[in-house]
């Protein structure tokens, strides 16, 4: 989780609270980055395109979206929304901003920024929704959003780096939570880290990219058998082991290659090729461009 957040790169976030009244409807039109949105009194509702029913959140429950899809909360289906991004920048950052005269929903919502170029891949692999209850054991996820909304009301020295730690604490409690609660029929690199074996895998391969892995080597890191170890990763992952070690070395290499400086010669023995025509096919396939045509691009 952190290799992959580390390239994914947060770079900026933005939280205000909310107290709504009566009858009221906020419009999000479709948007990069992850939002989140925390209820401490009342209830709304929660409904995002694409999806086939609404999700109520009350007191204590948070949601965590991915991204890329225009959502609306609302108290009521029939009231007539507004434009939320209309809305909140009346008020000031850090601030409560009150619609109808407040008193019936209260709670924090933000976003957060990247600017890693695999931003959209990597969040792709997110469910559109991350749904946290109310239930008891949540104290570190609630503890984060109350200090950060305590750094953005009373701002003191540091507080720019101070908060982008919370933010970053506050998407990973969230992520933890929601691997201890998943479905067994989730697939993809983020419920792959609840699932021992195959995290030990992936650790494997993230901390020795350049290493020339088999399938064998893998299997028996997982300590199963070949055809066995081909089976559950590609379940759990989405893809099979290969394919995801591949996708992993090229989205790295992109990295390196856009923002470390790095020559294409050094890149590629460093995530696993001795041949650059090798290295330039694989990148080719998987970020769509050669590697000469996206580090060019990169240094515009």
């Amino acid at each position: 989780m952190s290799d992959i957040l580390a390239l994914l790169k947060p770079n900026s976030y933005g939280f205000r609270g909310l107290d709504a009244g009566g009858a009221w409807a906020l419009d999000f039109a479709a948007d990069d980055g992850i939002k989140c949105y925390a209820i401490t009194a009342g209830e709304c509702w929660l409904v995002i395109d694409g999806t086939p029913a609404p999700w109520h959140l009350n007191a204590g429950s948070f949601a965590l979206l991915s991204g890329g899809r225009a959502f609306r909360l609302y108290s009521t289906a029939d009231a007539t929304p507004i434009d939320a991004f209309a809305f909140f920048p009346t008020f000031p950052a850090g601030e409560i901003a009150v619609l109808n005269g407040g008193g019936g929903c209260q709670g924090v919502g933000g976003y957060f920024g990247f600017e890693g170029m695999h931003a959209d891949l990597l969040l792709g692999m997110l469910p559109p929704v991350v749904y946290i209850g109310a239930e008891e054991g949540r104290e570190d996820l609630r503890w984060s959003i109350e200090r950060l909304m305590r750094e953005l009301r009373k701002p003191q020295p540091g507080g720019a780096l101070l908060g982008e730690h919370l933010t970053q604490a506050l998407l990973i409690e969230a992520l933890r939570i929601h691997l201890t609660d998943r479905s067994r029929a989730d697939a993809g690199w983020l419920f792959a880290l609840a699932d021992r074996q195959i995290l030990a895998v992936m650790t494997a391969m993230h901390s020795d990219i350049g290493r020339k892995w088999t399938l064998e080597d893998l299997a028996r890191v997982a300590g199963m058998s070949r055809s066995t170890f081909a089976v559950r990763f590609k379940e759990t992952v989405g893809e099979p082991a290969m394919d995801y070690l591949t996708r992993w070395r090229m989205m790295v290499a992109a990295d390196r290659l856009a923002n470390a400086g790095m020559s294409i010669a050094i890149v590629a023995p460093t995530v696993g090729y001795e041949s650059e025509s090798a290295f330039g096919a694989a990148f080719k396939r998987v970020i769509g461009y050669s590697p000469r045509q996206f580090a060019k691009g990169a240094a515009r």
